[in-house]
């Protein structure tokens, strides 16, 4: 039996092994290396901002439709989704390894992201959701929303500030 369960694993280990061999290409899309962390600040992304129109991202090749989404998607941005309001970007979901300028991504604990944004603002979820509290950490008219579950950030949205305040109260998702 022994002899069985260790050929079982063998066989397990050879195909994993010959599934991750090959050619790798070292670039993604975009032109970042690929698996690179990608840094979303309060203006954006260093080719995509705030403000900017669906039809301006689309001419550019960035908006992308043609995907199997929940909704349009960011050409070489596989970890950070869109949302338009009026034609505009107004937010970014930003999804593990997407990171703020001061390092803050899904998983980093509450305390750190007091530490990094003390003047972040506590928003309580709805009793009786299952939404996520909140910590908003405005600056000017943009904002970051970590959506939390009390130990480690779980969500990260950035954009324009009355946008995530906005989405935290009506508790949407972006799907």
């Amino acid at each position: 039996m022994k002899l069985r369960q260790f050929a079982f694993l063998a066989v397990l280990l050879t195909a994993a092994s010959v599934a991750g061999s090959g050619v790798h290409p070292d670039r993604s899309v975009s032109g970042r290396p690929a698996g690179a962390v990608q840094v979303v600040g309060l203006d954006g992304l260093p080719d995509i901002e705030f403000g900017d129109t669906e039809s301006e991202l689309t001419r550019r090749g960035i908006l992308r439709t043609d995907v199997m989404a929940c909704g349009p998607t960011l050409a070489g941005h596989e970890t950070v989704s869109p949302v338009f309001a009026e034609d505009r970007l107004v937010l970014l979901w930003l999804g593990e390894p997407a990171r703020t300028p001061e390092g803050v991504t899904a998983g980093t604990p509450v305390e750190q992201v007091r530490a990094h944004y003390p003047a972040a603002v506590r928003l309580r979820a709805p009793q009786g959701t299952y939404r996520f509290d909140g910590l908003l950490a405005r600056r000017g008219d943009r904002a970051y929303l970590f959506l939390h579950d009390g130990r480690t950030v779980r969500k990260i949205i950035t954009g324009y500030a009355d946008w995530a305040q906005r989405l935290f109260t009506e508790g949407h998702d972006p799907c």
